[in-house]
C-alpha cells in the first residue's frame, strides 16, 4: 500500500472549518442509512489535504471503513483502459482514425438498426466503419443492452451480458465474440450511447500489443506507477481489505451484493474487462489521477505526453450532442468533460474531467485549480446525489 501524507488544508488554499461541512454532510449520509460506508479524498497542487473514512466496510463483521480498503471500481476502469490505448497510439501502433475492422475483420459485417416495427426489424449498412475514436467517445453505436429498443437489448442480454454474469472467468474473446453480430443503435460517430466500447478497447490493446490485456496494464501502468492494489482480482492476503458491496431491500435494510466468500473478484481468472473489471484503492487511484493532472508524468515516470492528455480531456462529441439533458457536459477520450458549470448548476471549472462507477465510486480532476477529488462507496445502483453534494461542498471550502 502506498501511504498518503496529509498537509494542512490552508497550505493549499482550503479552509479546515469549511471542510468540516463536507465531512458532516457525508457523515449524515451514513447516519441516515443512505450508504454503509464511504471514503473521500482531495488533493491540490500535488498535496493531499483531505482523507476521511465514514461508516462500515463490512456491517456483519462490524468492520469500520479503512483508508486502504479495496473497492470494485467498475467503470472507473474505463479511463485506465483509455490511457492504455493512448500509449499504443503514442508508440505508433494505431491511429485514432483506424477502423476497428483493421484489427478485427468481423466488424466489416456489422449492420445498423434503422427501424424496429412490431413484426419487422430494418437493418442498413453503416455509412462508415467504427473507429477507435468512436469507441473512446462512446459514439460507435454499441450498447450495454439498455437502450430501450427490445430487439437490440435482447440480443445484448442473451449473447453477451448473460456470459458476463454467469461465466465470470471467460476470456475477452469469449465475452465479445458475438458483439459484431448485434446491430448498432445508430450510425458511427453520430450520437453518444454508453456501451461495451471500452471492453472492446481492452481487447484491442491485447490484439495490437500481443500481450494479454491484464499483463499490459500491470507491466505498463500499475507497476510503473506503484499501483500495488489495482488488479482484476483480490489475492488471498488482501481479502480482509475488500469492502462489501450493498444494496437496500424493500425495508431499507442493507443487503450484501457480490458476497465476498463467493465473489468472482477472488478468482485470478476473473474476466479482465476493460470497461468494468478492476478493483483498486484510494491510494492507487489518486496516483493515476495525479499522473493525468501532471499531463502524463508521475515521480519521474512518463506514460503519456502532455499533448496526448490534452487531447483526451477535451470534448470530442459532435456539435449539439451532450451526455446530460442540460447540455453542460461533453465527452473526451475516456472521460466526461465539463463544458458549462452554469448549465450543470453546480460548482466547478470549465474543463473538469472524470468518471464514476456502478457501485457509486466517482472522481474528477480540475486542471485549472490543480485539484483532484475522489469519492469511494460500495452501493448499487449509483443513482444518488452523493457526487454532486461532495463536489459542491469541496469547492465551497476552497478560499483561494
Amino acid at each position: 500500500m502506498t501511504s498518503i501524507e496529509l498537509v494542512e488544508p490552508e497550505s493549499v488554499g482550503f479552509s479546515s472549518l469549511r471542510l468540516q461541512r463536507l465531512i458532516s454532510s457525508m457523515q449524515r449520509m451514513i447516519d441516515n442509512h443512505t450508504f454503509a460506508g464511504m471514503l473521500t479524498f482531495a488533493s491540490r497542487r500535488s498535496k493531499t489535504f483531505h482523507a476521511q473514512s465514514y461508516g462500515m466496510m463490512d456491517i456483519n463483521q462490524k468492520k469500520p471503513m479503512q483508508l486502504d480498503a479495496i473497492f470494485r471500481i467498475y467503470s472507473m476502469t474505463k479511463p485506465i483502459t483509455s490511457v492504455a490505448i493512448m500509449m499504443l497510439f503514442e508508440e505508433g501502433c494505431l491511429r485514432l482514425t483506424d477502423s476497428v475492422s483493421r484489427y478485427l475483420p468481423e466488424y466489416k459485417k456489422v449492420k445498423v438498426l434503422s427501424e424496429q416495427k412490431k413484426d419487422e426489424v430494418i437493418l442498413v449498412n453503416p455509412t462508415r466503419d467504427i473507429t477507435i475514436r468512436d469507441l473512446l467517445t462512446h459514439t460507435s453505436g454499441l450498447s450495454y443492452g439498455n437502450s430501450g429498443i427490445s430487439y437490440v437489448d435482447n440480443l445484448y442480454q442473451t449473447l453477451i451480458m448473460k456470459r458476463f454474469f454467469e461465466k465470470p472467468d471467460s476470456s475477452l474473446e469469449e465475452i465479445l465474440e458475438a458483439l459484431p453480430t448485434i446491430p448498432l443503435l445508430h450510425q458511427p460517430g453520430t450520437a453518444f450511447h454508453y456501451s461495451l466500447a471500452t471492453d472492446l478497447l481492452g481487447y484491442l490493446v491485447q490484439i495490437i500489443s500481443g500481450i494479454p490485456f491484464e499483463t499490459y496494464l500491470k507491466e505498463r501502468i500499475f507497476d510503473p506507477l506503484g499501483m500495488v492494489d489495482t488488479a482484476f482480482y483480490v489475492p488471498p492476503e488482501k481479502i480482509n481489505r475488500f469492502a462489501c458491496n450493498y444494496k437496500q431491500d424493500e425495508n431499507g435494510q442493507f443487503v450484501e451484493l457480490d458476497p465476498i466468500p463467493t465473489s468472482p473478484y477472488l478468482n485470478p481468472r476473473h474476466t479482465p474487462a476493460g470497461g468494468s473489471g478492476l478493483v483498486s484503492t484510494a491510494q492507487d487511484y489518486l496516483r493515476f489521477m495525479q499522473l493525468l493532472l501532471n499531463k502524463g508524468e508521475l515521480d519521474g515516470i512518463r506514460l503519456l505526453s502532455p499533448r496526448s492528455v490534452e487531447l483526451m480531456t477535451v470534448n470530442h462529441l459532435p456539435d449539439g450532442i451532450y451526455i446530460d439533458p442540460e447540455g453542460s457536459t461533453g465527452f473526451g477520450l475516456g472521460f466526461s468533460v465539463l463544458l458549462n458549470p452554469a448549465k450543470a448548476q453546480n460548482l466547478g471549472s470549465v474543463g473538469n474531467y472524470g468518471w464514476g462507477g456502478a457501485a457509486s465510486t466517482y472522481f474528477w480532476i480540475d486542471p485549472k485549480e490543480e485539484l483532484l477529488s475522489l469519492q469511494l462507496i460500495q452501493y448499487m445502483p449509483n443513482t444518488t446525489s452523493a457526487p454532486v453534494d461532495f463536489t459542491n461542498l469541496l469547492y465551497q471550502a476552497m478560499i483561494e
